[in-house]
């Protein structure tokens, strides 16, 4: 299965992004430090939201498939730059914050589902080896 995504450049370093299959559009803006606005998520900041969303639906599928309530459940995702060799994503640190009311009704195997599932969302299947993606579960209490 294929998606398109047209962009335009409108010029400043900024883009238009247009989602083929629901017409959605977003905005990019280069970071400040980077010559930019950064009015708006920044291309390496929509790989780091890409990552977060892509783990917290993963997560959602096995729920769902479990009949488990996760909803409220949150992800915080820590983007890091390098500059050296050149200038990449260096990091994407994840954290999987699960609300005490939802955390107290998974058993030790729904968490493990939930937690291989996220191991495998495609995106973080799709970083390079080199970009440190460590995935932090809390369950609150």
């Amino acid at each position: 299965m294929s998606v398109e995504i047209d962009v335009v450049y409108e010029g400043q370093l900024r883009c238009s992004a247009t989602h083929g299959p629901s017409r959605t559009r977003l905005t990019t803006d280069a970071p400040l430090d980077n010559h930019g606005k950064g009015e708006s998520f920044s291309p390496t900041d929509l790989v780091a939201t890409a990552l977060g969303t892509c783990v917290m639906t993963l997560m959602g599928i096995i729920a769902d498939r479990g009949g488990l309530d996760i909803v409220g459940t949150k992800v915080h995702v820590v983007k890091e730059m390098v500059q050296q060799p050149v200038r990449r994503i260096g990091a994407l640190r994840v954290t999987v914050t699960v609300p005490a009311d939802k955390a107290a009704r998974l058993g030790s195997a729904d968490r493990a589902k939930m937690e291989a599932a996220a191991l495998h969302c495609p995106v973080h299947k799709s970083l390079h080896p080199e970009i440190d993606a460590p995935i932090t579960y809390v369950y609150e209490q």
